[in-house]
């Protein structure tokens, strides 16, 4: 499956701003799909993950409460809402997939997906 992210951009601090990833390629309903982020000379980590049937979402706790996954499996896309930003949200974020259902700890695991998008920036700063 590919995975293409959009909606990354500039903004200020206490802005909001929506993360768009279609799939194209693969039976996107089968997937469990994730968010994770990477900001310069760290680590890439999780951000967000939503199983297949939408019932089941995991956020990092620092997002949570301010960001708000979903999936459209007739679209074949996964969104990504953030709100509130904040500059310690700066970074290139990524969509994944997943094949199947993950357990509730390989949510936070890279390593547990399969397929990249190839990362959309996002850059909060005033």
């Amino acid at each position: 499956v590919q995975l293409q992210a959009s909606g990354g951009g500039l903004v200020q601090p206490g802005d909001s701003l929506r993360l768009d990833c279609v799939a194209s390629g693969g039976l996107f309903s089968t997937y469990t799909m994730g968010w994770f982020r990477q900001a310069p000379g760290l680590e890439r980590e999780f951000v967000a993950g939503i199983g297949r049937t939408r019932t089941r979402k995991f956020y990092a706790r620092s997002v949570k409460d301010r960001f708000t996954i979903s999936r459209d499996n007739a679209k074949n896309a996964v969104y990504l809402q953030m709100n509130n930003l904040k500059p310690e949200d700066t970074a290139v974020y990524f969509c994944a997939a997943a094949q199947g259902e993950l357990i509730a700890s390989a949510y936070y695991n890279d390593k547990q997906y399969n397929y990249w998008g190839q990362g959309t920036e996002v850059t909060v700063s005033s």
